[in-house]
């Protein structure tokens, strides 16, 4: 397994969010509700958030047989925003190999800590990854409440 690296660009949005969405729906079902997992993915729909990400933050793709596997983007130089892998390709490294270039970004930028809001699915893999709990979030959107944990690491 050949995993390419490149940055992402607008043309890639669409393979993007259909990721987003099945990476919600698929892995995250044990730690939310339906209705959660519909309200977070809802989050594809803000075209212009999406637009931004593409060009003001380090938006890093990982290619395996051209097919977008997983990604991970880097706002400021010291925030993860966005950290998908494919429902299809989880427990294969790719999350690590996303993170580790998150990380050497940051550090590129002049970061001393890197930040994430995690979600209760993905806080045990950044907690092995050296990442701490600095607080327990409860977000409310369409009066839905969703828990993530506001979480930092020092480089």
């Amino acid at each position: 397994m050949s995993i390419v690296f490149r940055k992402a660009t607008i043309s890639d949005l669409p393979e993007m969010q259909k990721l987003y969405i099945e990476t919600i729906q698929a892995v995250c079902k044990d730690d939310y509700n339906k209705e959660q997992l519909k309200v977070w993915s809802l989050g594809v729909e803000n075209t212009e958030r999406w637009f931004e990400v593409i060009h003001s933050q380090f938006v890093l793709l990982a290619i395996i047989d051209n097919k977008i596997t997983g990604f991970g983007t880097l706002k400021d130089g010291n925030y993860i925003d966005f950290f998908y892998i494919h429902k299809d390709f989880q427990r294969q490294g790719i999350a690590d190999k996303i993170l580790n270039e998150l990380e050497i970004e940051a550090a590129k930028c002049h970061s001393s800590v890197i930040t994430s809001d995690i979600s209760i699915t993905a806080k045990p893999f950044f907690e092995k990854k050296g990442f701490v709990v600095k607080a327990e979030q409860r977000n409310i959107r369409l009066n839905v409440e969703l828990i993530n944990y506001k979480m930092e690491k020092e480089l």
